[in-house]
This record gives C-alpha cells, sequence and structure tokens, in this order.
C-alpha cells in the first residue's frame, strides 16, 4: 500500500512507520527530521510537493501541536488550532483535487472530544462533543476531515491516552512514580480512557485494511480505569509507594485550563472498534503495565 503520512515523527507516528515498512507498505512522510533510513520510505518537507494524492492508496494525518506542554494562553491556543485545521485542510484539497483518491483517510482526533461526562455509564462514539476548549479543537478538527468523506473512507481517531514507556504521557509520569512520589489526582475517581501504543498501532491497521470501517472510533482499550486505579496500579508494577495526592485546586493552579485533561471524567468505550472485529491485545490496564514495566521495546 502507497500511504502519505502527516506526523510521521512523533510519538505515535513512528511506531506506526515501524509496523508499516515491516509489512512491507510504501511510505511518503510529511517531516522536516527524516527520522528512517530506508528504501521504504521517503521524506518530503512540504506537503505543497503535491497537488493532488492520485499516486497514494491512504493517507494517514497525526499532525498537530502536542496539547499538553505549553501553557493555553491565547496564542498557544491558536497555534493547537492551527496545527490541526491547517494541515488538515490541505490534505482534504489534495483529496479533493485527484481523478483517483486515496481509498482511505485516517484523521487523527482525541476523546478530549467529549469533554467531561458523568459518571454513569461506559460511553460510546455516539456520545456527543462536550464545551470546553479542547472538545471544541477535535469538533473543528473532525469538521474538516469530514469534507473529504464524499471522495474517500474517512476515519476518525478519537485518541484516549496513549501509553508505552518509550514516549507520551507514561514516560514523563515514570520519574515520579519511581521516587515513590506520585499519587492520585483530585479525588482520583476521575475514569481515565487509555489505549497500549501497541494496540493503538494495531487499530489503525486494522482500519486501513477493513473497507467497512469508516466514521468515528474510540482508540481507547475496552476497561476505562480510574485516575486511582491508574495510580495504584502503575506504583504496584513499579513496586514502588504512592501515597501523595495533587488537590484538585492546586492543580489548576499550576496548569490552568490544561488541568481539565487530567480532571475531566471519560468512561469511555470502543464500540466501533470491538463490533467490527478488532480484538485487542493489552485490554486490561494491570497486566499491561506489569509487562511494560519487565519488557524490552516491541514496536
Amino acid at each position: 500500500m502507497r500511504i502519505f503520512i502527516a506526523g510521521g515523527t512523533g510519538f505515535i507516528g513512528q511506531a506506526l512507520c515501524r509496523a508499516l515498512v515491516k509489512r512491507g507498505d510504501q511510505l511518503t512522510v510529511l517531516s522536516r527530521q527524516p527520522l528512517m533510513d530506508t528504501q521504504a520510505v521517503r521524506f518530503c518537507q512540504n506537503i505543497a510537493e503535491f497537488t493532488d494524492f492520485n499516486a497514494f492508496d491512504a493517507v494517514i494525518n497525526l499532525a498537530g501541536e502536542p496539547i499538553f506542554d505549553k501553557r493555553w494562553a491565547v496564542v498557544q491556543k491558536e497555534k493547537l488550532l492551527k496545527s490541526r485545521i491547517g494541515i488538515t485542510q490541505q490534505i482534504v484539497q489534495r483529496i479533493e483535487q485527484s481523478e483517483d483518491p486515496p481509498k482511505v483517510f485516517l484523521s487523527g482526533s482525541a476523546t478530549g472530544f467529549y469533554g467531561n461526562l458523568p459518571n454513569a455509564k461506559m460511553y460510546t462514539e455516539q456520545t456527543a462533543s462536550g464545551t470546553h476548549f479542547a472538545a471544541d479543537i477535535c469538533r473543528q478538527w473532525e469538521s474538516e476531515a469530514m469534507k473529504a468523506s464524499h471522495q474517500t473512507r474517512l476515519c476518525l481517531l478519537r485518541t484516549g491516552m496513549v501509553l508505552d514507556s518509550s514516549g507520551g504521557a507514561l514516560k514523563k509520569m515514570l520519574p515520579l512514580f519511581r521516587l515513590g512520589l506520585a499519587g492520585k489526582i483530585g479525588n482520583g475517581k476521575q475514569c481515565w480512557a487509555w489505549i497500549s501504543l501497541y494496540d493503538h498501532v494495531r487499530a489503525m491497521l486494522f482500519l486501513l485494511d477493513n473497507p467497512a470501517c469508516s466514521g468515528a472510533f474510540n482508540f481507547v482499550a475496552p476497561q476505562a480505569v480510574s485516575n486511582a486505579n491508574f495510580t495504584a496500579t502503575l506504583a504496584s508494577a513499579l513496586n514502588r509507594p504512592a501515597f501523595l495526592c495533587v488537590p484538585e485546586f492546586m492543580l489548576k493552579m499550576v496548569l490552568g485550563e490544561r488541568s481539565q485533561l487530567l480532571l475531566d471524567n471519560q468512561p469511555l468505550y470502543p464500540q466501533k472498534l470491538l463490533q467490527a472485529g478488532f480484538k485487542f491485545k493489552e485490554p486490561e490496564l494491570a497486566p499491561f503495565l506489569a509487562k511494560l514495566m519487565n519488557r524490552k521495546r516491541y514496536l
């Protein structure tokens, strides 16, 4: 398969590229920093090199400014939005200009789409969007991608917290946990929607290869866990204590609006992936973290 990838050099993108190369796909990766030395991957620095996407069977867009790294000042909010909307618009334009468009377009999104949910049930892809800033970004991001849906099969990847020791949120957490200086956030009751990096990549390959799949998909494990449960489970996997607590007011003082990403309750369920026949390799947090803390890199 000939695949164009935007965002192929990030945490998820690198793992995806390795998996695609391993199975024999030919990749064109939009990046200013080539990271792989293989004949199966071509790097381009500007999407303007292409006026259309006739040359590709699939397009994957994972590009976007990291949402948690900087305080959400007005300028940063604009940067977060434009980094997602701008590249998505350019991709959609090239799909629309193609006489023989790609067969499938996987477009990034996030579980931030849903905002803070009542703790009454497990929520599926049918759940309405939330109202805060992260939800607004995801809504606009998805809306731009949807403009290509009349030309190609579109899959929206509403991604939860992606876990692997090589990067992402878990890599940032591990130093404090290893020092025994971690603990629950707020009251710890808020559900965190998570997925292993391994399953996230597998799910993307699954959607690429299954023409019956389209629309929005929750990229989360079947077992959402509370923050308190997550904290205790990771501490146990490391054989370290985790007795501290970060009060909600303190988190809001330090992080501002970004605190909502840690405090929002998101009991989400991957209904559409499961109904389509996808099988999770890492459906439960405890055995996954236990293995992750005692294994060599597998992606």
